[in-house]
């Protein structure tokens, strides 16, 4: 089996030196666009790898981060990650993916395997309050930035999106459709998304009439059928159904169908972030759309800044939710 190239035969089959290769692998240095481009049609020819290893011992860097999310079947989630490894792929660095399961051990376990791993740092989506996982990666001196949920009082970095305005935004919506009874499905209070999400909501609500009960239970998709019946319950019974996060939007769906209601035709039903076509026949849910992938690059672009300078001051970046208006939400009129 032939060897590998190395940079010493790229070298010579540019007719350069082997610092010369270097630079324009590492993007390193200044070379002249003639010699880039003859160094670069010689690792082509030769089918030349770097080593990231050899890149990692000269750096003292693994090149490796991880993101360590609260639930990895939740879409959201899955499209943060995607962000995440498309932003380390374009700079070569690998990502270790963990899940939490929203426990407050497994996410300090897993800081702490991590730290002895020597990962370069961290994306977190805090299971919850996660000052063990923050103070064990200040010990460790390993660079942590938070995605998603807000920490008070936290000084590290954040990405996260303004989910106050936008469930603003959706209840201001169901308003202008007339809806004045309102069933807020919501996860646990406690968590800052879900206690921005209500809040937001019921801001909307001041000086309109409208009211709304909030089930705030541990709900996810499989147990969303409680929440209907305790919703087909009240009286009055709320016209407008708005889930603040995707799991439960999907649950809700399915247990109205499946005692017979119609959307929107006998409830309207608004959700929080938007959905993957193949979970749904197709996209007509009205809903609240976080940017999930930006969330992700705009993350892995933090870290990168706090990896290379660790005096670098933490920075808190909030990106704006789109109002995403479709089929399932129209006027309570007709449903009487």
């Amino acid at each position: 089996m032939p060897s590998r190239p190395t940079i010493r035969d790229v070298a010579a089959r540019a007719g350069v030196t082997d610092m010369t290769v270097s630079r324009v692998v590492n993007r390193s240095g200044p070379v002249s666009e003639g010699v880039r481009r003859r160094v670069e049609q010689a690792i082509e020819e030769l089918g030349y790898v770097p080593s990231r290893l050899a890149r990692g011992l000269r750096s003292k860097r693994t090149l490796t981060i991880a993101l360590v999310v609260s639930d990895i079947t939740n879409p959201f989630f899955t499209t943060i990650a995607r962000g995440v490894e498309d932003a380390a792929s374009d700079q070569e660095l690998l990502v270790m993916v963990c899940n939490t399961d929203e426990s407050e051990e497994e996410e300090t376990r897993y800081l702490g395997m991590l730290a002895g791993q020597n990962v370069d740092g961290v994306l977190l989506v805090p299971a919850k309050g996660a000052e063990n996982a923050c103070a064990l990666a200040e010990r460790r001196r390993l660079p942590l930035v938070l995605l998603e949920r807000r920490i008070p009082g936290n000084a590290h970095s954040l990405v996260h999106c303004d989910v106050r305005s936008g469930a603003r935004r959706m209840m201001e919506h169901l308003l202008k459709l007339g809806h004045r009874e309102f069933a807020l499905l919501t996860s646990p209070i406690g968590l800052t998304t879900a206690d921005d999400r209500v809040e937001g909501a019921l801001e909307a609500l001041k000086g309109t009439g409208g009211r709304a009960t909030v089930f705030s239970e541990r709900l996810n998709r499989e147990t969303s059928g409680k929440a209907v019946e305790r919703w087909m319950a009240l009286n009055p019974r709320p016209t407008a159904i708005f889930a603040l996060n995707n799991l439960l939007t999907i649950g809700a769906l399915k247990a109205l169908r499946a005692r017979g209601f119609r959307v929107p035709q006998d409830v309207s039903l608004a959700g929080f972030d938007d959905l993957p076509e193949p979970l749904l026949e197709n996209p007509f849910l009205t809903v609240v759309s976080q940017p999930s992938y930006e969330i992700g690059k705009a993350g892995f672009e933090l870290l990168l800044a706090e990896i290379a300078n660790p005096g670098f001051a933490h920075r808190e970046v909030m990106l704006q939710p789109e109002l995403v208006i479709r089929d399932s939400c129209g006027s309570p009129t007709v449903f009487e």
